[in-house]
């Protein structure tokens, strides 16, 4: 099944940059904006945001990430001298209550989805995937972590890697703790590695990172450079932790033509219970109501901005797929709340197609749930286009899997683990293996 290997890890050397790694992380580079991106560059001329999201016009910015590459390894990284596995903890609060997930970065064979171990349960879009590609072509490395999950409830992964030691990087950062430890031991790489022989590996974030490497390798393949084409850099976490964390992704619908709502709700009637009730003051409240709605089954809350009122939806006790025009979706996805919302809301409902939700063309994505209530309050100015609000429950682990098993993908930003993993803990250098 799935082939894990070490890496020989390129890392921040902290006894010549920084003692605060925190100074040097970064988030994933799809979750900073323009603003956020200056106050982290701000905090370091070696953090790896120069590097992740260049600076520069059109493929200009490539060019850069290289050169800002090239200088992060020579005055600020050092490469291990030995393949190892980095395990890799995270202690955060979500809640009000305390986690730590646990995981460890090591090296994937590449697969493509649908041929090999490695499970997707989104959809990708094209654009991001062609911009990580061009820069991943010109720092010809593994820049940033694809989050993948394997099944292990009896946690034998941990005995695997035995007595940790000391960490090679302890730090806060965007509001959790992080800490790595290296792992070379030969004995315990290699039980590691049996261990996740016979198990499937389930994406939980990085689509986009996990396919742009399997494009790469397909380039370097072309060009007869080496084993190490075949393997990309990936965070793996135990889909039985206690620590693992779903948030929901909230939906901002803006530019539909002829919006109308109460058209769509009279279509949707005959599948859900429909209530309207006042809209939520705060967060915890929303996301109660929504938990408490889906306790039967599917829910999710619409609200029109400024309108003060919020449409909770309940799928009906006897809904029947067939009878809704589901049937062409494999029974994982038949009565998956974020499913529903995108085939029978957003495509029929609203008219927004499948190529215009791949393309983002109405669509935005918030992960807080107090941003996207401020929105749907009229509080937020900056979202004036917003025409409606779609308000969601996180998707619970056991339906990624079942969708990953089955085969089929969620629609694009199904589900949110929290927290993100962030760039610079390890970096996998494909010049240093490349043939």
């Amino acid at each position: 099944m799935a082939r894990v290997r070490p890496v020989r890890g390129l890392r921040y050397d902290l006894r010549r940059v920084s003692s605060d790694a925190g100074l040097l992380l970064a988030p994933p580079y799809d979750v900073v904006d323009a603003a956020g991106r200056a106050r982290i560059a701000a905090r370091s001329p070696h953090n790896c945001i120069h590097v992740i999201l260049p600076t520069g016009e059109g493929d200009a910015k490539y060019v850069e990430g290289a050169r800002q590459f090239a200088a992060l390894k020579a005055d600020a990284l050092v490469h291990d001298d030995a393949p190892g596995f980095y395990v890799y903890h995270q202690t955060f609060t979500s809640e009000g209550q305390q986690f730590t997930r646990k995981g460890f970065i090591g090296l994937v064979e590449l697969t493509r989805f649908g041929a090999g171990p490695v499970l997707p349960h989104e959809r990708t879009l094209a654009g991001p995937k062609a911009d990580r590609l061009k820069l991943m072509r010109a720092c010809m490395a593994h820049l940033e972590l694809v989050f993948g999950m394997f099944s292990d409830p009896d946690r034998s992964w941990e005995k695997a890697v035995g007595e940790l030691g000391e960490p090679v990087l302890d730090a806060d950062f965007d509001g959790a703790h992080h800490t790595l430890y290296r792992v070379a031991d030969p004995a315990a790489t290699a039980a590691l590695t049996q261990i996740l022989a016979d198990r499937s590996i389930y994406i939980a974030d990085g689509h986009h990172r996990y396919e742009t490497m399997c494009s790469f390798r397909d380039e370097l393949e072309e060009q007869g450079r080496g084993e190490a084409a075949r393997w990309g850099l990936i965070y793996l976490s135990n889909l039985d932790d206690p620590g693992l964390v779903v948030l929901p992704t909230h939906r901002l619908v803006h530019g539909v033509a002829d919006f109308d709502l109460a058209a769509t709700l009279a279509a949707l009637r005959p599948f859900f219970d429909i209530d309207e009730q006042p809209l939520p003051a705060a967060g915890n409240e929303l996301r109660a109501t929504l938990a408490a709605a889906a306790s039967g089954g599917a829910a999710f809350g619409l609200a029109v901005p400024g309108a003060d009122r919020m449409h909770l939806l309940r799928l009906r006790a006897d809904f029947d797929p067939q009878a809704a025009g589901l049937g062409h979706l494999h029974p994982a996805l038949q009565r998956l709340d974020v499913a529903l919302l995108h085939e029978l809301v957003l495509e029929r409902g609203l008219g927004i197609t499948r190529e215009a939700q791949s393309q983002n063309t109405n669509l935005r994505y918030y992960k807080s749930t107090d941003e996207a209530l401020a929105v749907a309050a009229g509080q937020r100015p900056d979202a004036s286009d917003v025409q409606l609000v779609c308000f969601m429950n996180p998707t619970p682990v056991a339906d990624v899997r079942a969708v990953c098993d089955s085969g089929e993908v969620m629609p694009q930003k199904s589900t949110f683990f929290y927290p993100k993993i962030p760039t610079g803990l390890v970096f996998h250098d494909l010049r240093d293996d490349l043939t």
